[in-house]
């Protein structure tokens, strides 16, 4: 197997198709699609206005709730159906995408089972189920997905589930607007000594905007004990004149 990551093309494991930043990123995707599905709620009902006279103006009353929001929260199936005629709109509802990965990654998990003919077996059973602990919400699916992420990103479809997890935050957030917070750090980067790193929510490395170079959380602590002192003192002796000239 390859040692790139197939999202980022950074270096892997042997073992596994998704690097351990991108798997942090896919699970903080599914561990907050609970907060992103009750954020979506106030905004299932569109801002009401009245009709305008004009060519920009409605000739009927607005529809009582965003479609997006309802694509988003409510039944469907897993995967977009076909839609020859353009009248559907794009991607699969929250539960029904859960559930469907959920489902698919049980039938692909090794587990010791006993066939038709009574003979114990191991290995990947074409009927095993996903069966959440709490429910069959978005918070049981997505507690489920969770759990079995670090088997997922050893299999090929770890890459679709990535994509499509990435897909359901941009349509979401293209409705909420809700961003990760962006933090930016203090010390330069220490590859292209531009001041750019910035620590993201649901990141688990700290990048550098400009170059990219990534660090941990550690790397970078030690890294700023290292240089910050002297970048202070040479702010520091920069100063100092100038307040002697001023006095």
């Amino acid at each position: 197997m390859d040692t790139t990551c197939d999202i980022c093309h950074h270096t892997t494991g042997a073992d596994r198709y998704l690097c351990e930043a991108c798997e942090y990123r896919a699970r903080s995707w599914l561990s907050g699609l609970p907060g992103q599905a009750e954020l979506l709620q106030d905004y299932l009902e569109p801002t009401a206005g009245p009709a305008q006279r004009g060519g920009s103006g409605r000739a009927h009353s607005p529809l009582p709730v965003d479609l997006r929001v309802l694509d988003l929260l409510g039944p469907g199936h897993p995967a977009p159906l076909d839609d020859p005629h353009g009248d559907q709109t794009a991607g699969a509802p929250i539960t029904a995408l859960l559930a469907g990965w959920a489902h698919y990654i049980a039938t692909d998990v090794p587990i010791v089972y006993t066939d038709r003919s009574g003979v114990l077996r191991t290995g990947a059973h074409l009927y095993a189920a996903a069966v959440p602990r709490s429910g069959t919400g978005i918070t049981a699916w997505s507690t489920w997905l969770v759990r079995y992420l670090p088997y997922a990103v050893t299999r090929p479809y770890a890459v679709p589930l990535y994509e499509q997890v990435q897909h359901l935050q941009d349509r979401i957030q293209r409705i909420t607007d809700a961003r990760p917070g962006r933090r930016h750090k203090q010390a330069p980067c220490p590859v292209c000594s531009a001041f750019a790193l910035v620590e993201q929510d649901g990141e688990l490395h700290i990048a550098c905007d400009a170059c990219g170079h990534r660090l941990t959380a550690t790397e970078y602590t030690a890294h700023r004990d290292q240089v910050m002192p002297a970048l202070t003192a040479l702010a520091l002796r920069m100063i100092t004149p100038q307040k002697k000239a001023a006095a």
